[in-house]
């Protein structure tokens, strides 16, 4: 029998048991497994109706909220590919995005309509609905005049139901294609390594635009049949409060950093949690260490990306080792190979991260190129992050292959000095990065935030370093800021650094 691949995966863990809560949201209100797939079901009634067929991309701008949760699970119902778009993305760059996915459907805010209405037509989308935050829009009306009940479309595991856009730093964005079976493997794995049950209850503070919140954190909950506490956005207090009826939290090191920033965080707040999850970004060794000082509790690091969802965890039982991203999932293969030849390196070496497995995207949207570029013909795919094994088998991620820095034709990493600049008792955190030089090629510079009560200057973090490092890596600028640039999911933005401290040419 033919079933929707993805959707059967994501139903399974709730089976027999739809009375039970899925959602619960800060003002109380809740929401049931039966009641989060019968609005799914409408949500695919209705875009059905709108002229989506297989294979159509439905491309969503809206706010979190459980309604936006169903318009994912219901464009996968319908056997259409899900593409959502980051909230903060303005008219002109989402004109570049509906243009290059061409969606049969672009479901907006109702307070954005007139401001992106245009720009979708431009782009030549047949329909264009709304949908807000509080279950309001022309698609939630459509939707609740639907039948309770749809058949799902019949999608196979290689069938394409995501495109997520990369963040284009170092070029145009480009579109990760997700199979049904990229997400659904990737999910059940997770809720395995983890130990999720329907006992669980996840606290989901992450955006659903993103990898994390929406292929993390929401599948694996739904696969478990665990629950959220469902949160529109990050509130340290709120947050807190939750964690006497929670049991995980997954998260980004901002996240972390603020919690130990709020004076409730202690042993006694987070004595009945059972795990914190924490990536999309380097997590520093200091917060880790912070948290296992404050509440008793060892943050489990991951490591993933858009193309691949997740490739490796710290151990659930074991020894999850600050500044490592553990060990490969079941199922999926790490190497570490030389940048310029694709030969394996040995251990300890450091060299380009490369990833096969279940996990990995189907390619690029309409980019056959750079999928040949960046997918390997034996299923590898090349990460551009560069790392190494520890000799018992922990992955460190030393920085991007962009942002490894050849300064008179060595090779610097920004992490070693990182590591050396953030152990430094006035330092809050530090970016290392390359800037042009026209004897060196790049130089190497830093920017650092310092801790509220220190009065550290650039010189003072100069020599204080100096001793450690060769004269070849040391930073011959050090920038001092009030904060690091961030995207959306926390990660601090080299590509903007470099950008803001180029010299203007005399």
């Amino acid at each position: 029998m033919m079933v929707n691949y993805l959707i059967d995966a994501l139903r399974a863990g709730s089976s027999g048991a739809d009375e039970r809560v899925f959602a619960t949201l800060p003002d109380r209100t809740t929401m049931s497994f039966d009641q989060l797939f019968g609005g799914a079901e409408q949500m695919a009634a209705a875009l059905f109706a709108a002229g989506v067929t297989p294979g159509d991309r439905v491309a969503v701008q809206v706010e979190k909220s459980p309604s936006a949760v169903q318009l994912y699970l219901g464009t996968v119902m319908a056997g259409a590919i899900f593409l959502p778009l980051n909230t903060a993305y303005t008219p002109a760059e989402l004109d570049y995005f509906l243009t290059d996915a061409a969606p049969r459907v672009f479901v907006c805010d109702p307070a954005r309509i007139d401001a992106l209405a245009p720009i979708a037509t431009k782009a030549g989308t047949a329909r264009i609905l709304t949908l807000g935050s509080d279950g309001s829009g022309t698609l939630a009306e459509a939707a609740q005049t639907r039948a309770a009940r749809f058949a799902a479309v019949a999608r196979s595991a290689s069938d394409i139901a995501a495109i997520l856009y990369t963040s284009g730093t170092t070029g145009r964005s480009k579109g990760a294609m997700l199979t049904h079976d990229n997400l659904a493997s990737n999910a059940r794995v997770l809720a395995s390594l983890w130990k999720f049950t329907p006992q669980d209850v996840l606290i989901h503070a992450l955006p659903i635009f993103h990898t994390h919140g929406l292929f993390v954190a929401t599948n694996v909950a739904l696969v478990a049949g665990a629950s959220l506490r469902f949160h529109a956005s990050f509130d340290a207090a709120a947050i807190l409060a939750d964690m006497a009826d929670a049991t995980v939290l997954m998260g980004v090191p901002t996240f972390y950093t603020r919690l130990l920033a709020h004076p409730d965080l202690n042993r006694q707040t987070t004595a009945g949690m059972r795990v914190f999850v924490s990536g999309s970004a380097p997590l520093l060794a200091q917060t880790h260490m912070e948290w296992s000082e404050r509440t008793g509790h060892a943050i489990l690091e991951r490591y993933g990306m858009t193309e691949t969802n997740m490739n490796s965890s710290n151990p659930y039982d074991g020894e999850r080792r600050p500044g490592t991203v553990g060990f490969a999932l079941p199922g999926t293969e790490i190497i570490i190979t030389d940048p310029a030849t694709g030969a394996p390196l040995p251990q300890g070496d450091v060299g380009a991260i490369e990833v096969r497995g279940p996990n990995v995207f189907k390619g690029y949207w309409q980019m056959p190129e750079k999928t040949a570029a960046e997918l390997r013909e034996n299923g590898f795919f090349i990460t551009g992050d560069l790392g190494r094994f520890s000799s018992d088998g922990y992955l460190e991620i030393v920085g991007r292959s962009k942002d490894l820095i050849i300064t008179g034709g060595y090779n610097v990493y920004p992490k070693e000095l990182e590591d050396l600049i953030d152990a430094l008792p006035g330092v809050a955190e530090s970016a290392v990065f390359g800037l042009p030089h026209p004897d060196f090629g790049e130089s190497v510079a830093v920017a650092v935030v310092l801790r509220p009560d220190s009065t550290m200057t650039a010189t003072e973090i100069q020599q204080a370093i100096s001793p450690n490092l060769a004269r070849f890596k040391q930073p011959k600028q050090v920038f001092i800021l009030a904060e690091l640039p961030r995207n959306a999911m926390g990660k601090v933005s080299k590509a903007v650094l470099r950008q803001n401290h180029i010299p203007v040419p005399e």
